[in-house]
């Protein structure tokens, strides 16, 4: 006899499946996969993916045709019940007349979560909820943090020597990492809406912060911390056409701050906090303000050891190269002095892995575990 259960889990993996291959191309939308089963058999599946184009319910609808009469349909998130750029899922759901539709998990939105299963069940139609929901969270955590935390999810990237140095002391740091574990960094930076850095590190390292990547259907926004006014415009990052948003402190140099910029750079004011520092918090509201869903850290131990402290670190992705640098190159992380152990910051281990010959660590400050509900 077959185990409803599993086989809910199995054509909903499915769907997840089929979400995932937004990853480069759907934000700020969240990804979204859909599946349309009749008789035990899938009849049309279908993938969110371009924000403003077709949800993943209409492709998939629309591949099943007659058979979703009485069918049961599968979304890794629920149907939305209002009109956006695009009509409501729920209303084609209901005009295929299916039978039963199985959501992975409510939509995080506030505004809107629960209407879409309220609209379904309000004209006969079956909807169960939660099938494989922290893997449906897990896949869009970014909008889900936007949406329920009003700030993106953030992951502070580092390369590192086997002791833990980021650098010679003489600053020079091309490549502790190699050549597989740069690229995994770019397929990284391509699935992010945006790239955080500061204007020291874009000067040390002249970079323009882009995601060279095949599968690259957009560029993440750059996001430069340059509250001492350091960028004149003229470097290499603003030669790509591709968003810039420069951050600025009230007391920026004002030559900074009405820089004839070119068109594809956004100048934002941030205050500071008492330690002097941009507020980091504010600066993460302010992005989530503007639709991004994740943000990718490229940055040296002040402001990697500044996010941590402030507690704003989903990911923590370490490359741990084969290399011994030794006690006179640059450190990991910038962080108080603790006085106890119990002080020190946590980290759950979430991946290890090896890329070509370096380790990659995904590690999860403890405090972000089971950080997100549906």
């Amino acid at each position: 006899m077959t185990d409803p259960q599993a086989c809910h889990q199995r054509f909903m993996q499915r769907a997840l499946e089929l979400a995932a291959q937004g990853r480069f191309s759907t934000a700020p939308n969240p990804m979204v996969g859909c599946v349309v089963v009749a008789d035990g058999k899938i009849v049309g599946e279908g993938w969110h993916q371009r924000a403003g184009e077709p949800h993943a319910e209409v492709f998939a609808l629309r591949e099943a045709g007659a058979l979703a009469k009485g069918s049961t349909v599968y979304v890794t998130l629920e149907p939305c019940s209002h009109f956006g750029r695009t009509p409501p899922c729920a209303d084609a759901l209901i005009k295929a007349n299916v039978a039963t539709v199985v959501v992975a998990m409510k939509d995080p939105n506030p505004l809107v979560s629960g209407e879409g299963i309220e609209r379904l069940r309000a004209n006969g139609i079956e909807v169960l909820v939660g099938i494989l929901e922290q893997q449906a969270l897990a896949l869009n955590n970014g909008f889900v943090a936007r949406m329920q935390r009003k700030r993106p999810w953030l992951r502070v990237k580092m390369a590192a020597s086997l002791d833990g140095r980021t650098a010679l002391s003489n600053g020079e740091s091309q490549w502790i990492s190699g050549t597989d574990s740069r690229r995994d960094v770019h397929r990284w930076r391509a699935q992010s809406s945006a790239i955080l850095s500061t204007a020291k590190t874009v000067l040390a390292d002249n970079a323009i912060l882009t995601a060279r990547h095949p599968q690259a259907e957009r560029q993440p926004t750059r996001v430069i911390i340059d509250s001492q006014g350091l960028l004149t415009g003229q470097e290499a990052i603003f030669k790509e056409p591709f968003p810039i948003i420069l951050v600025h402190a009230p007391d920026t140099p004002a030559t900074a701050v009405e820089r004839d910029w070119p068109a594809h750079v956004e100048c934002i004011m941030v205050a500071r906090t008492n330690m002097r520092h941009v507020d980091l918090t504010q600066l993460m509201h302010e992005l989530a303000e503007k639709q991004i869903n994740s943000v990718w850290t490229e940055c040296g131990a002040q402001l990697a050891g500044a996010l941590l402290t402030a507690e704003l670190v989903d990911e923590l992705v370490l490359y741990l190269a084969p290399k011994l640098i030794g006690h006179s190159g640059h450190g990991l992380l910038n962080l108080p002095a603790f006085a106890h152990m119990s002080q020190v910051p946590e980290l759950t281990l979430k991946d290890v892995r090896q890329v070509a010959d370096d380790i990659r660590i995904i590690a999860v400050p403890r405090r972000v575990r089971g950080d997100l509900t549906s």
